[in-house]
């Protein structure tokens, strides 16, 4: 049963609509970067992907997601199987992971960007994260973004400062690799859902957040989308997702990820 608007955040919409992603990938190895991103893996391996696998974010397999606040380390670790990093990598370069991350920087390509931004390769304005996993994560598994401020400082005109992943950019694309090896999943911000199904792997609006229109997620887009031939509102969230969240998250952890976003009171 959904409810109304009135009894959700959204944070909690951003959830819901995060989980999806997660959705018939079968049993894959489901990471989540970030509360958003961990808590829609999570609520996806209740409902909708029950195969899902998912680590402690240590070492430790786990058949039942951690709730991520509201309890003592150790507190509904069962240790059910040693998940360390030779079998983290051996999921990686298999293809048998998807995660959602929060880039920095997307461009029209689906190429991201966390390690940082403005002025020159090698005296940026902003040092950020550097490169990390991104670009052997993208040449290898499926990922999904989660954006808590929906705007052009993060969809930038032009190409990322600096390309940490792969997207569908054939002058970048490494030897030997084409766009089918390239699996980007759903974009989840505040303001809507979207994938990089449009014509030529444009980035596509697939649903709107309520009370936001077509024209709010183009207006704060450094380039240029396609929409869904039947762009609808996104799903509201449902009593059982709502349960599972908070249970996920008692002390309400989720509700700061969106304050320094004008629209992260809103409902």
């Amino acid at each position: 049963m959904t409810i109304t608007a009135t009894e959700y955040k959204l944070c909690e919409l951003m959830i819901c609509a995060g989980a999806d992603a997660f959705t018939g990938n079968g049993e894959v190895l489901a990471t989540g970067i970030g509360v958003i991103p961990r808590l829609a893996a999570s609520l996806a391996m209740k409902t909708s992907n029950p195969n899902l696998m998912m680590t402690d974010s240590e070492a430790w397999m786990l058949s039942e997601p951690n709730a991520i606040s509201g309890r003592k380390l150790g507190d509904g670790q069962h240790k059910e199987s040693w998940m360390g990093f030779s079998r983290i990598f051996d999921n990686v370069w298999s293809g048998k992971r998807h995660a959602m991350v929060g880039p920095s920087q997307i461009d029209q390509f689906g190429q991201t960007n966390i390690s940082a931004l403005g002025g020159t390769y090698g005296q940026p304005k902003v040092q950020m994260l550097g490169v990390r996993g991104f670009p052997g994560n993208s040449i290898s598994h499926k990922n999904s973004f989660c954006v808590p401020a929906h705007s052009k400082r993060v969809f930038v005109g032009g190409e990322c400062d600096v390309v940490c992943s792969i997207g569908y950019n054939e002058e970048r694309l490494p030897k030997g690799y084409s766009f089918e090896d390239i699996v980007l999943g759903l974009v989840i911000t505040d303001l809507c859902v979207m994938d990089w199904q449009g014509p030529n792997h444009q980035l596509r609006i697939l649903s709107l957040h309520p009370g936001i229109s077509i024209q709010n997620v183009i207006d704060n887009t450094g380039f240029k989308l396609s929409i869904s031939d039947s762009v609808s509102t996104t799903k509201a969230p449902t009593k059982e997702q709502m349960s599972i969240i908070k249970s996920l998250d008692p002390k309400g952890l989720r509700y700061k990820q969106l304050l320094n976003n004008p629209a992260g009171d809103r409902r």
